[in-house]
């Protein structure tokens, strides 16, 4: 069993309230989607309320504001669900239904395995991200970090 998890969290500026026609497609896939990411091998973990999503939680002042976080096995894992599953087929639509956002929306991190991230840190994380850009604290797709180097950055 690895020691580390990859904890992730993403945001996005919704358009339109989700009971707006123009959310009605993302609306339609949201079940599925999710559905894949709990079947996806190397898934873990998502923040979800009794409906089964987290677009009912509202994380910000702004409740245009959607808040996603899960834990994966490895950035390998989480990267397939994103970019090589429905998922990715359904962000391509992303810009129909989100607001352009010039600073990061998603952040990922290295936990211990068995952690389960709270709303409060992964928010820290991602404002990290946004100030200090990536680092082993927190990371992006584009600039990944390994257990390694965040193992390294603490000696």
């Amino acid at each position: 069993m690895p020691l580390h998890h990859l904890a992730q969290v993403n945001i996005a500026t919704m358009r339109a309230p989700l009971s707006d026609p123009l959310m009605a497609d993302f609306v339609a896939q949201l079940e599925a989607v999710n559905a894949i990411a709990d079947a996806s091998p190397g898934f873990v973990w998502r923040l979800q309320t009794d409906a089964g999503n987290a677009t009912d939680l509202r994380a910000y002042d702004n409740e245009r504001i959607l808040f996603n976080l899960s834990v994966w096995e490895s950035l390998e894992a989480l990267f397939e669900y994103v970019y090589r599953s429905q998922h990715g087929v359904a962000m391509r639509d992303r810009r129909k239904w989100f607001e352009p956002v010039p600073q990061p929306t998603v952040a990922l991190w290295w936990i211990p395995a068995g952690h389960i991230p709270t709303v409060l840190e992964a928010k820290e994380r991602l404002e990290y991200l946004r100030q200090q850009g990536p680092t082993p604290y927190a990371f992006s797709f584009r600039q990944p970090f390994s257990v390694a180097k965040l193992l390294d950055s603490k000696v």
